[in-house]
């Protein structure tokens, strides 16, 4: 009878601890946007390219970036996954930065741009690790939602359109970029959102990230 009782408890236990590793799975996804308000964003110049409307990021207008300075992680991630749930409209450009810095003005000199574009006269389209590892194919239409994934670890980066792997990725050691781009690189730092042009009008709701190990 005890080895009966053992037994159970021990199977009491593990259902435990399985059910509490799965719900802490679940939870490793965090949200970078409350969905009303850009609290938790920084942007420098052309603010008002950036707004909030039905619980959705809208970026339209002149050249500007919208830059996480949140709480989560202090807002600098290494390995990690994000996700964001993206839709553009016809002839529209945008981008989606990580491991870069804020800055006030201009294109953004720190990390990778992985292209929002499906339509523009860039003939770099959607998932395009931008100047890096460029995507010509158009995987998702204008005026529809879809999800942009990317993962990055270690030196490794792969980059989802609705599940389908459109860059895979691997940074050689000790890399060196053409002049200008010598911090497109992997390191460590924030994500951005890309006002392209006043022609764009781009929408992003969704924004998770998810940090792995370093």
């Amino acid at each position: 009878m005890k080895k009966i009782f053992s037994f159970l408890a021990i199977a009491i236990c593990l259902f435990f601890v399985a059910a509490f590793t799965n719900i802490n799975t679940d939870n490793d996804w965090v949200s970078l946007f409350d969905g009303k308000t850009l609290n938790d964003w920084n942007v420098g110049d052309n603010a008002a390219t950036f707004s909030v409307e039905n619980g959705m990021i809208v970026v339209n207008g002149p050249t500007a970036h919208l830059f996480y300075n949140g709480d989560i992680n202090n807002h600098t991630f290494k390995n990690f996954e994000f996700k964001a749930t993206v839709m553009t409209m016809p002839g529209s450009n945008s981008g989606i930065y990580f491991h870069t810095a804020f800055q006030q003005g201009g294109w953004p000199a720190k990390g990778y741009e992985v292209q929002v574009n499906n339509s523009h006269t860039d003939w770099r389209r959607t998932g395009s690790l931008y100047g890096i590892q460029d995507v010509k194919e158009v995987y998702v239409k204008d005026n529809e939602w879809y999800t942009e994934y990317i993962k990055v670890e270690g030196k490794r980066v792969i980059i989802k359109i609705n599940d389908k792997t459109v860059v895979d990725y691997t940074e050689p050691e000790n890399v060196k970029r053409e002049e200008g781009d010598a911090q497109r690189i992997i390191s460590n730092g924030t994500f951005a959102l890309q006002g392209h042009d006043p022609k764009s009008k781009v929408f992003f709701k969704n924004l998770l990230v998810k940090v792995l190990p370093d």
